[in-house]
């Protein structure tokens, strides 16, 4: 077995944590909801990133390239000033919603090249500026333009030209699971001599101001190394090269941030305004406090290298490790990892794409913590939130209790999780590192995440918006391909899973289905911005949106359901039944779709699916606007084994039934008593007349298909625009 490899699997046997440590630390903790304690919900603006550099986080960290413990207890990540810059670079700058001209958008460059799944090995590369970061220029054009101009990115500003940048790269090897050694390989790529400090950080997230009697950590310096005293961590030391050591708290700098005096002359801010402003004062001379930092200062000629290196390890361990020996075995023993993926029929290049690929996601592995109560009551040592806020956002998800690592869509844009974002990476992750990819779909299922009424989380900014059903698909993928790998699938997880996913399927009949029709609405569901209009905005008063999406997901639900219970079936006779009942829900919504005993959502004269507007007085109309909506019936199918068939009598018996005395219904989907390939059955959605039709758009370059996939919107609307008029609007 690899060596990562076994490390995977001594993590998910608890004999080793490897996941003790990761990179876990955020792109943006600034700008999110967790941190938003205005009246009107105004998360980008109550905390601005004008404030991160001053004002203490309350529910997570930030920084460029960093680690953390996996309760974000102790951070390390580097910041950086090229002798320009109007504040140091200690976490990456982006536009807000309301400033990008395409809503919040990124103004950095950073590349994720390497990663394992026990983050024993990572990689990444920082370019940072020579000249001073054009913060205002980024601003100021990005508000001029039109959403129907391109974005104003760093490289537009001219700052870049020459190659008048540093790339920065950042590397981490773990020698033990609590003993991380750090390299920074600092590069001038620009034509002139260039000047550095770089500034290696490490500091504990704020824990003590938010309630009293909370025993606070604590950093002090023991020779030329920091010691970090946790309570529930432990005692830690960073061990760099003999340099300079500042040292300050991680709390407000309320005078700056608010205008009111700060409890103490050591704040947040501290290393920024002693470097950039030159106050002396700001550090604290007796060399304690919950944050600190190495000062490298780095004079570079064109094209010089610098490296700068350090070790986080527990201070227990005094044995030596050779920093180039470290890193070359790891690197080499994920070179072995990513080989072992058996990808011998892949191209070197495609190889080398889906390891940046994987890099990228593992990278993306965030400490998420919120809780709800505690964010709508406020804390005892702070003023209380607006009253509007325990009737606001996510006021009906005090139950929700976040603190775990999460797989993020990424680390700035989304520095949190979505269901059904988190679903699609599981199935990614179960190639890597089947046991986390697991905890995170139960995690979502658990009662501390799941609503008592059936619910899943969404995503912080609104939890109770719906997201598509895929939980279900997602558990079914990971067991198999867990199974693939090991011989032997995790039948108790498919089982949990199974009970939880019962209860979010039944919340979906009952808060979903308008009229009890097998039509399901469900909001946006992630098509957002492809609509006539935002399907999560309530509609005029008797109007309502029938969606064909919502409903195909739904038909892929219960065909996900199904074959989860006829696997549990083979040990437990008990969910053959259960596997019947899905399939008849499946029939039931195929014969809804299609036109039996409804209005059905299938357009005969456009050959297509489209959501329908239903009106007051019992009238309704086709929304002919033809987007992914109308595909998604195409992702309803599933094929069922001959051998599985015959192991399950009652089952076969049924779809025997349903052969002979319901043909109207059984008609509506695939072709399943013809048998296919090795006597395999299809069961899908569509029929063979009208999956052609939706294919024959779908492949025509016209329509859907793209040089670079499938478009989400139909090209024929750009010549042939579409409108509806609802209740005035």
């Amino acid at each position: 077995m690899p060596a990562e490899r076994e490390r995977v699997e001594r993590n998910a046997r608890a004999e080793e944590r490897w996941h003790l440590w990761g990179p876990y630390l955020a792109g943006r903790q600034w700008g999110t909801v967790r941190e938003d304690y205005s009246a009107n919900g105004d998360a980008w603006n109550y905390f601005p990133h004008e404030h991160a550099h001053a004002r203490a986080y309350r529910w997570g960290e930030d920084g460029i390239g960093g680690i953390s413990d996996y309760r974000q207890r102790l951070c390390f990540a580097w910041a950086f000033w090229n002798g320009a810059d109007s504040i140091l670079k200690e976490r990456f700058f982006g536009l807000t919603n309301q400033q990008g001209n395409h809503g919040e958008d990124i103004k950095e460059i950073y590349w994720y090249l390497d990663n394992t799944p026990s983050h024993s090995f990572m990689r990444m590369i920082y370019r940072y500026p020579q000249a001073a970061f054009p913060y205002e220029q980024l601003l100021r054009e990005s508000r001029q333009r039109s959403r129907m101009e391109p974005e104003f990115e760093l490289w537009d500003t001219g700052i870049l030209g020459g190659n008048r940048y540093f790339d920065i790269d950042i590397t981490y090897a773990k020698a033990a699971v609590d003993d991380i050694l750090i390299k920074a390989v600092v590069t001038n790529a620009g034509p002139e001599k260039a000047s550095l400090t770089v500034l290696p950080t490490c500091w504990f997230r704020n824990t003590w101001s938010w309630q009293a009697d909370v025993d606070k950590p604590g950093l002090h310096i023991e020779g030329n190394n920091i010691i970090a005293s946790h309570p529930g961590l432990g005692d830690y030391k960073l061990i760099a090269e003999p340099t300079t050591w500042l040292f300050t708290e991680n709390e407000t700098n309320t005078e700056a941030v608010f205008q009111v005096p700060s409890s103490s002359p050591y704040t947040k801010d501290a290393f920024h305004r002693y470097l950039i402003h030159g106050e002396t004062s700001a550090v604290n001379p007796a060399k304690t406090g919950t944050k600190a930092t190495a000062v490298f200062l780095l004079s570079l000629q064109p094209g010089e290298k610098r490296e700068i290196k350090l070790r986080l390890c527990r201070t227990t361990n005094t044995t030596p490790v050779d920093h180039p020996r470290t890193f070359s075995e790891r690197e080499a023993e994920a070179d072995e990892f990513y080989r072992s993926l058996n990808l011998s029929r892949c191209s070197d290049e495609h190889t080398k794409i889906q390891r940046q690929a994987l890099a990228g996601l593992l990278w993306t592995k965030q400490f998420y913590y919120y809780v709800v109560e505690e964010w709508l009551n406020g804390d005892p040592t702070q003023p209380p939130p607006p009253a509007a806020r325990l009737e606001g956002r996510n006021s009906d998800w005090r139950h929700l209790y976040n603190e775990r690592v999460m797989s993020m869509p990424d680390s700035w844009e989304y520095p949190w999780y979505a269901s059904w974002d988190l679903a699609f990476h599981c199935i990614t992750f179960a190639l890597i590192d089947p046991h986390f990819a697991k905890g995170q779909l139960d995690s979502i299922a658990r009662e501390w995440f799941q609503h008592p009424s059936g619910e899943f989380p969404a995503y912080e900014w609104n939890f109770g918006d719906v997201n598509p059903p895929v939980i279900a698909w997602a558990a079914w993928r990971v067991y198999k391909i867990e199974e693939k790998q090991t011989g032997k699938g995790d039948r108790a997880f498919l089982e949990t899973l199974f009970h939880k996913l019962l209860i979010n399927f039944t919340w979906w009949v009952n808060r979903k289905d308008f009229e009890g029709r097998n039509i399901f609405q469900g909001g946006f569901l992630g098509l957002d911005n492809i609509g006539v209009f935002d399907r999560s905005a309530p509609l005029p008063a008797g109007v309502h949106l029938e969606q064909s999406d919502g409903t195909s997901w739904m038909g892929l639900f219960c065909l996900n359901m199904m074959r989860t219970a006829l696997e549990l079936a083979r040990e437990n006779p008990v969910y053959e039944n259960i596997a019947t009942k899905f399939f008849e829900h499946f029939l039931s919504i195929a014969a809804a779709m299609n036109s039996i005993g409804g209005i059905g959502l299938w357009h005969e004269e456009d050959a297509f699916y489209y959501d329908v507007l239903h009106l007051s007085g019992g009238r309704y109309f086709p929304l002919r606007l033809r987007s992914l909506v109308g595909l998604m019936p195409l992702l309803a199918v599933e094929t069922i084994e001959p051998e599985l068939l015959k192991a399950m009598p009652s089952f076969a018996e049924r779809l025997e039934w349903y052969l002979e005395h319901r043909p109207d219904l059984t008609g509506l989907i695939s072709r399943w008593y013809e048998p296919g390939l090795g006597e395999r059955r299809l069961i899908a959605l569509t029929r063979g007349h009208r999956m052609k039709c939706l294919l024959r758009r779908m492949l025509d370059p016209n329509e859907f298909l793209s040089s670079y996939g499938v478009r989400s919107l139909s090209k024929a609307h750009r010549d042939q625009p579409y409108s509806v008029e609802v209740g005035g609007v």
